[in-house]
């Protein structure tokens, strides 16, 4: 069993309006060599109507991150997206009234860049974790991660009842932008933000009344479908595969976990991972997603933590009669996720 205490997000100072972003990158050399076919596609996604709005970026010139190289890429990952995680998990625990120090557990996930050891070492050193807790990073997800992250923590919570974890979703994912000519990779060069989510959980050995219980997880993969959505290494870079076909894949996986749930649920909270997917995953569980839909208005698709996300935007402001809440989140394998989270009025 395992019980939130609290959710906060971070995104990076550097705030970038859509069309900003069109007129900074499109004297890049990469954009410059496009065709003018993928030319027009990029302008018309970056000027048009995405549903989204802006975008933050961990560097402060989206223009630099086509000019660099692979190994200089991932140093900057190494360094802004502990900082990035670190961000959130501190607004986590300040909300909880937990110290670092007496977390018995930190799980990650990240996709957007590569370390050993894990991003969750240099989150434990920067945040002040204690050097007995136990780390784990969940990685290959994609931007589906969360929830398997969550199910993660909820294993170490059930054999430990009495402890206190936090799970952080962290993503620089213009740190993987790449640009050429396929219509996939420049989609998501237009969609993807960068964000870090985080929550403490407890134990049912520390439960409170009226704080809300995450369970009921269930995974659905299609390894069929695997060359649709993931990464792949070109030429030491990491390259976003992204198949015209994915918001159908995504409205099918989201259907048979939606079959499995417990109950018609007061809000879902789905991964933003673009307007397409977002019309889809609405008409397959008969609900608005008003917070998903501002999450991707105001940051983009910031892959794992965006589920996080929109779960923080609905605690913010949710009615006392809220009771249930559904979540699913999607991605690399092709894979696709969900739980429940209820409470006692």
């Amino acid at each position: 069993m395992m019980f939130l205490q609290s959710v906060a997000k971070a995104t990076p100072p550097h705030v970038y309006e859509q069309e900003e972003v069109w007129h900074r990158i499109r004297e890049a050399e990469g954009v410059r060599s496009l065709q003018p076919r993928s030319y027009s596609l990029l302008e018309k996604v970056l000027c048009g109507d995405s549903g989204i709005s802006r975008r933050s970026f961990v560097l402060p010139d989206p223009l630099e991150l086509f000019s660099m190289g692979a190994e200089e890429l991932n140093n900057h990952y190494e360094r802004e997206a502990p900082r990035l995680g670190v961000a959130s998990l501190r607004k986590a625990l300040d909300q909880a009234g937990v110290k670092a120090s007496e977390l018995d557990a930190l799980f990650v996930c990240s996709c957007t860049g590569y370390l050993c050891p894990g991003l969750s070492s240099y989150l434990a050193e920067q945040a002040g974790l204690s050097k007995t807790a136990f780390l784990q990073d969940v990685n290959g997800f994609g931007c589906g991660a969360a929830i398997p992250m969550f199910r993660a923590a909820q294993g170490f919570l059930s054999a430990n009842p009495d402890a206190v974890v936090a799970t952080v979703a962290v993503e620089a994912c213009s740190l993987a932008f790449f640009m050429n000519d396929e219509p996939g990779v420049l989609i998501s060069t237009a969609l993807f933000g960068d964000a870090s989510a985080s929550a403490i959980w407890s134990g049912a050995g520390r439960a409170r009344e009226g704080q809300w219980q995450a369970g009921r997880f269930a995974t659905q993969h299609e390894p069929a479908q695997r060359e649709k959505i993931r990464f792949v290494n070109s030429g030491g870079f990491l390259k976003n595969q992204l198949h015209r076909t994915v918001p159908k894949l995504a409205g099918e996986a989201v259907a048979k976990l939606w079959a499995q749930r417990s109950g018609d649920p007061d809000a879902v909270l789905s991964h933003s991972g673009g307007r397409d997917v977002v019309e889809v995953v609405e008409g397959v569980v008969s609900h608005d997603l008003p917070e998903t839909r501002a999450v991707m208005r105001d940051f983009g698709n910031c892959s794992s933590p965006s589920v996080m996300m929109g779960l923080e935007t609905r605690l913010l402001d949710a009615p006392d009669s809220d009771l249930h809440y559904w979540m699913t989140a999607f991605g690399a394998g092709f894979s696709a996720h969900c739980c429940e989270l209820s409470r006692r009025g």
